[in-house]
């Protein structure tokens, strides 16, 4: 039973059960949105070569105290946030914070002045930020939402530190790092492992995982359409930076959806997603309102995209997740 009284209990689902890796799925996933994305070949342009050579060593003499600043700002934006929450403040340590951060992202310096491929760098950070969710999940799932902060606010700032003609290619490699650390990857991989190859579950997240993107830039703009005039703290919902922030939310909801699908229950909507959503979006003043419409037009493409046997397994669990974020849970919205 879940330790939240305010939220919709776990539905228990049979059992399902041996072996399949989407770690596979998710690096070919991987490749084909970087195709598009090659880097220029220091051989055609030396300059071009000594130019983000030079950037890199900016951003990597830059990246203790670019930690140590995100620190201050995820510190301000959600320190009441953890009293409010009740969440023990000595389970989110600085120091071990910044120690993780500094390895993944000199990988991703390092990845970038040499040109390397985005994608490259997965294999070296996903154990690490694997590791690092279930350290900081084990005893509160909550305090996974401070981490991933300071994580997102550090790759921003060393994006602002570029020339605005590279941010965009920066910005490639950090948002690798984001998605390995706001979706539970490496649980459904592992949640994936249970499961013969021919399951409901498995064939399901198999159809959706490829389509990932894709759905979440079509419920992200249609909630644009929805809300033109809508702004959030950092600023209105169609501008490219909060449209690229949005699209990656909407497919965390997702990673955390195939989590359940493939567990066979709701412990990661209830005891991880929900409670980080309702910790981070008010302050960053996303209404529930907005969130509510979001996991209804979820739930519509889930269920296009499934054949009518994989839709009626999904359903019952897109439906809980459109419920728990309605007015039935935020009549205030």
């Amino acid at each position: 039973m879940t330790n939240y009284p305010y939220l919709v209990s776990s539905t228990s689902f049979d059992p399902l059960s041996p072996s399949v890796d989407l770690s596979v799925s998710f690096a070919q996933k991987y490749m084909q949105q970087m195709k598009g994305t090659s880097p220029e070949a220091a051989s055609d342009d030396r300059f071009a070569e000594r130019r983000r050579t030079g950037m890199a060593k900016t951003m990597l003499d830059s990246l203790r105290s670019v930690s140590a600043k995100s620190w201050t700002k995820t510190d301000n934006l959600l320190a009441k946030e953890l009293v409010m929450h009740g969440i023990d403040s000595e389970l989110v340590d600085p120091w071990q914070i910044s120690g993780g951060i500094h390895k993944v992202y000199k990988s991703a310096i390092e990845a970038y002045a040499q040109q390397l491929p985005p994608h490259s760098i997965v294999n070296k950070v996903s154990p690490v930020l694997g590791e690092v969710r279930k350290q900081v999940t084990a005893i509160d799932p909550r305090v996974i939402g401070f981490v991933a902060m300071q994580y997102h606010y550090t790759g921003m700032q060393l994006m602002d530190l570029l020339p605005h003609s590279e941010q965009e290619n920066f910005g490639n490699y950090v948002k690798i790092l984001d998605d390995h650390l706001y979706m539970p990857l490496q649980r459904a991989y592992s949640a994936a492992g249970n499961h013969p190859a021919d399951s409901v579950a498995l064939q399901s997240v198999r159809v959706l995982m490829p389509m990932m993107t894709e759905i979440s830039q079509r419920v992200v703009d249609r909630v644009n359409q929805l809300y033109p005039r809508y702004r959030c703290l950092s600023g209105p919902l169609n501008s490219p930076h909060i449209r690229t922030s949005s699209i990656r939310d909407v497919e965390m909801f997702q990673v955390y959806m195939w989590v359940c699908l493939l567990e066979g229950n709701l412990h990661a909507l209830e005891t991880e997603l929900f409670p980080l959503c309702v910790m981070i979006y008010p302050k960053l003043n996303v209404s529930w309102e907005l969130v509510s419409q979001m996991t209804h037009l979820l739930r519509k493409e889930i269920c296009a995209c499934l054949t009518p046997e994989q839709a009626k397994y999904c359903e019952p669990f897109y439906e809980i997740l459109r419920r728990m974020f309605s007015a039935e849970v935020f009549p205030n919205a």
